[in-house]
């Protein structure tokens, strides 16, 4: 029982309703009754983790979330975070988050997962990180696949938040779970060209409009191809090393302004 994470998922499913968000669900059957697995999503919108759950409660489960170190961070969403015992990443330092999600694995827990680590703008699949299949072979669990499609209309990168009654049809389809097998590098691919199938199924079955943002360039939409995305990555990728590094030298030339410690025989090498 998980009183809490209960309760968060009936305020969402009440906000979802109020929105008018329309569900088409498929294979959450193969989402395991028990026992551990990861679960391997792609990445369009800001709300993904949030729908992602929904399958999950068909057989009443929860799934640990990894989720960037900022939002466990913040005073407010922090707190709810660690209580529903999602996995905090530090993409500085991912080591600690991939130990802490193989323990949850090995617990029986189902850890949700984002093989692209960020949002794709051309909303097509990015390239996978190996780390869902490492982890799946490290615990002995298998990877279960999840699309979603629509979650991109909500809120997405470069464009405005649509959280009021939008009507706005999500599709989600669940495949079978592919079980762990060596190398990673092999199963990586498995899961991205099986999730690359169910991402063509979704598209197919939903109605798009032609040059919209949320579209992707491949199907008469507006959003930037993979190559300009990537590009586009790159760039905000740069900036925000550069805004780190700036950061570091101010604190740097802040910490070492003035006379050095003991240089005027006042401080601690003075004694």
């Amino acid at each position: 029982m998980e009183p809490f994470y209960r309760t968060i998922i009936g305020v969402a499913r009440t906000l979802f309703a109020a929105q008018g968000l329309k569900f088409t669900i498929s294979g959450a059957e193969h989402i395991p009754a028990t026992g551990g697995a990861v679960i391997a999503m792609n990445h369009t919108g800001y709300m993904d983790f949030t729908y992602a759950g929904i399958p999950a409660r068909e057989t009443k489960r929860y799934i640990r979330f990894m989720a960037k170190k900022e939002v466990f961070d913040n005073k407010i969403s922090g707190p709810m975070m660690r209580a529903m015992k999602h996995i905090p990443v530090d993409r500085g330092d991912a080591g600690d988050s991939y130990r802490l999600a193989v323990e949850a694995l090995r617990r029986g827990d189902l850890v949700g997962v984002f093989p692209e680590e960020t949002i794709s703008r051309s909303f097509e699949l990015k390239d996978f990180r190996s780390g869902a299949a490492r982890m799946a072979l490290e615990a002995g669990v298998p990877v279960v696949p999840m699309v979603l499609w629509g979650s991109q209309r909500v809120w997405t990168k470069g464009h405005p938040k649509r959280l009021g009654r939008t009507n706005t049809p999500i599709t989600i389809i669940v495949g079978a779970p592919i079980e762990p097998y060596e190398p990673a590098a092999e199963m990586t691919a498995q899961l991205h060209t099986t999730m690359e199938q169910m991402l063509q199924e979704a598209q197919k079955n939903y109605r798009h409009e032609q040059g919209a943002y949320w579209v992707p360039k491949r199907l008469g939409g507006s959003a930037p191809s993979p190559e300009e995305a990537n590009l586009e990555d790159a760039r905000v990728a740069a900036e925000r090393r550069a805004r780190k590094e700036q950061q570091r030298a101010r604190r740097e030339a802040g910490g070492h302004s003035g006379d050095e410690p003991g240089a005027n025989g006042k401080g601690p090498s003075a004694q």
